[in-house]
């Protein structure tokens, strides 16, 4: 044992710094707040996106464009992705709830199944919406596309 290996036992030195303890630990006073000001005080918390007084970037941004309120968001299903879950599952039935159990849509989604891909099985497809030519796909293998 010589004297440059010795170290204080584990757990025995504490890494947190203790503030508001009195002047003699060296973090009373003020407590690292520094004087005066909101920043001092308890309760302090910037609002989001504040940047010292500096205009925010939020604002900085030019906006333009229009987003219609009224506008209907749809989760689009492709046939390439009914075809296969037809194979996999093999069912012969494309409802809400099986689109939902194969974690291809969620509780308040609304379905449009569009034309992209091959339906090569016959299948009824009940969906919020349909393309034009997912229609004419499926009914051109036998199969129906009823809307909710």
């Amino acid at each position: 044992m010589k004297l440059h290996t010795l170290k204080p036992a584990e757990g025995s030195i504490k890494t947190r710094k203790r503030i508001g303890r009195g002047q003699g630990s060296g973090r009373g006073g003020t407590s690292t707040r520094g004087h005066k000001g909101a920043k001092s005080r308890s309760g302090y918390k910037t609002k989001l996106g504040f940047e010292g007084g500096q205009m925010p970037l939020q604002r900085r941004v030019p906006k333009f464009g229009f987003t219609s309120h009224n506008r209907v968001a749809y989760q689009a299903i492709n046939l390439d992705k009914i075809q296969e879950l037809v194979t996999d599952l093999s069912i012969d039935t494309i409802d809400f709830d099986v689109l939902r159990e194969n974690g291809l849509v969620s509780k308040k989604d609304l379905v449009k199944v569009l034309g992209r891909g091959e339906l090569t099985s016959k299948v009824n497809v009940s969906a919020h919406s349909f393309s034009a030519s997912a229609i004419a796909a499926i009914e051109k293998v036998g199969g129906s596309a009823n809307k909710i």
